[in-house]
């Protein structure tokens, strides 16, 4: 607690002060701020009025839409009763059997080919020790904190998770470049989910925007001046395979032979991977060894009597489950708030009935040493 009071300047009084100050019809005009170290829970708050319009302006279309789609119900029904859609072939190979253009036939080995060797490239990694060697100013814990709070941000401007992993991997990959204050280390995250939006968003949230979220603790040049910053340092190297690239993939193997709630164990790996991103010691492990390691746990998790590797998941994964004991382990702990327990943003996000609850599993406390063994099947 004593860090996370010390990182950054915060402006409680004076909050509390204009608070006081303003009229019951300013208080409702404000927009909801998310401060660094007082951080709220905020799940159906505005962006600005503009995402406020084009929300009730996307409702009008999807209702103008759902008319369409019932008048035509019947007419679709009786075609595929005439021509019936291929169903989804869910067996895959290394050149890839799906029939769903986006799983990209043909091309999806060498795609993966490339972003796994894309991911060792030293330009696009950071330090696994950078904290030790390279900041003077900044704990472990620290960082800890500021991926907690960007995870607050990005539910409150509704970011897609990549925009989540690609901030946090620019974070990392500057910070063992460049030391720091501690003062700056939330202009360094803001700045940094600023770019990750430009990068994937549709319609990224604008600089006065972030300004905001921060309370105004920066001001737009200083954000921008750090955006710069950011990207000299990178090289403008920004397309980072991420944990969720390699998951997308990998999750879609291990279901071809799931037996029950698929989207329960999709919604469960999606939630351990944002977890690992909470600790500073899953720097070291390659986004696609993260990745393979939350796939094990998840099966492990929901079938604890079954060993939850095959050869079909070390096949495409590239990776045995002696590879991963150490990762495995790790968000293993992270799960079971043996570790970043304090660090709740990511925890209420996934106890949501959206996200299957799954924050909320029950999970037997150990894993048993035979299940990182070879396996057979």
């Amino acid at each position: 607690m004593a860090d996370k009071e010390n990182i950054f300047r915060l402006t409680r009084a004076s909050k509390k002060r204009l608070a006081e100050a303003a009229t019951p019809d300013d208080r409702s005009s404000n927009k909801r701020r998310v401060v660094l170290g007082e951080l709220p829970i905020l799940q159906n708050a505005s962006s600005s009025v503009n995402r406020k319009s084009r929300s009730r302006a996307s409702r009008q279309r999807r209702r103008v839409k759902s008319r369409d789609i019932a008048g035509t119900s019947a007419a679709a029904a009786a075609a595929a009763e005439i021509n019936p859609l291929p169903q989804r072939d869910v067996t895959l190979s290394d050149e890839g059997n799906s029939e769903d253009p986006q799983m990209c036939r043909g091309y999806a080995s060498d795609i993966y080919d490339y972003l796994r060797a894309t991911e060792t490239d030293p330009r696009r990694r950071p330090l696994p020790d950078y904290i030790g060697t390279v900041q003077k100013d900044i704990s472990a814990n620290m960082r800890g904190i500021l991926v907690d709070w960007l995870v607050e941000v990005a539910e409150e401007y509704k970011l897609v998770s990549d925009t989540l992993y690609l901030s946090v991997s620019y974070v990392d990959r500057y910070l063992s470049l460049n030391a720091i204050s501690r003062q700056k280390l939330q202009l360094v995250g803001v700045s940094a989910m600023l770019i990750a939006s430009k990068y994937e968003e549709i319609s990224p949230p604008h600089v006065e925007e972030f300004v905001y979220i921060t309370d105004n603790t920066y001001n737009r040049e200083e954000v921008v001046e750090m955006e710069a910053d950011i990207l000299k340092s990178l090289e403008f190297e920004l397309g980072d395979p991420t944990i969720k690239t390699f998951l997308r993939r990998f999750t879609m193997v291990a279901q071809e032979t799931y037996e029950f709630n698929t989207l329960q164990f999709e919604f469960l790996g999606y939630y351990l991977a944002e977890l690992s991103l909470l600790d500073y010691n899953c720097v070291k492990f390659l986004p696609s060894l993260v990745a393979a390691s939350v796939i094990f746990l998840a099966r492990f998790m929901i079938q604890p009597k079954k060993h939850p590797w095959i050869s079909r998941l070390e096949h495409f994964t590239g990776y045995k489950p002696a590879d991963m004991k150490d990762c495995i382990l790790l968000v293993h702990d992270l799960y079971l708030s043996r570790r970043g327990g304090a660090l709740a943003a990511i925890r209420e996000k996934y106890k949501q009935h959206k996200f299957k609850f799954v924050s909320v599993m029950p999970s037997p406390p150990e894993i048993p040493i035979p299940y990182f063994e070879d396996v057979r099947i």
